[in-house]
């Protein structure tokens, strides 16, 4: 066996990891717009090296989210256990659009319907089949009106997408903000009503 395999391999794993790394950072900047030769650029290598370990961006996405959406799925699930379905669905949402704040490819991906990887779509499935069974025990709970269902939750993705980016004026980003104000406009008794001083 040549004595230039080990070396050769120790190479095509470092360039792998530096390839995902720099895939981190630019689609989370840029979101999925951005192509393989900007990850090759970002990286410091040529795009022939990148392109050897992954032969197009939906490869590249699938490496680099996968796993994060199947942890979000996984935490999804785990919210079914909650014993009150309404705060279990607004804690999931909370969490997961917490980790999509700062990562424009996740938040791209979150959103999308169809995917070429399977296991990203597998996850997607996963998130809004356990989002739906929160949305009907909430309003078996009588705590949701009841013409809320889980196709809503994409828009309302997509909503607290478009001010994820506006600046913080105190210590409440304004995602948290619009978020909760949306999901108490989903309540059948928001917290908020009968309060108000006469």
């Amino acid at each position: 066996m040549s004595e230039e395999t080990p070396v050769l391999r120790r190479d095509a794993e470092h360039n792998r990891r530096r390839t995902l790394a720099a895939a981190r950072e630019v689609f989370a900047a840029r979101g999925l717009q951005a192509t393989l030769n900007d990850v090759a650029h970002h990286a410091g290598l040529g795009v022939g090296t990148v392109y050897r370990r992954f032969p197009n961006k939906e490869a590249l996405a699938e490496a680099v989210y996968a796993g994060k959406l199947d942890d979000i799925r996984a935490t999804a699930q785990a919210a079914l256990a909650e014993r009150d379905a309404y705060d279990a669905l607004r804690a999931f949402l909370e969490h997961a659009l917490e980790q999509a704040a700062t990562d424009r490819g996740l938040r791209e991906l979150m959103r999308q319907g169809a995917s070429d990887s399977e296991q990203i779509t597998r996850a997607r499935e996963g998130i809004v089949e356990s989002c739906g069974h929160l949305i009907a025990r909430a309003q078996e709970q009588g705590a949701m009106r009841g013409d809320v269902t889980v196709e809503d939750i994409a828009p309302i993705v997509a909503m607290i997408d478009s001010v994820m980016d506006l600046p913080a004026a105190g210590a409440v980003r304004p995602w948290r903000r619009y978020l909760a104000l949306i999901l108490d406009g989903l309540q059948t008794r928001p917290d908020h009503r009968g309060r108000r001083s006469s």
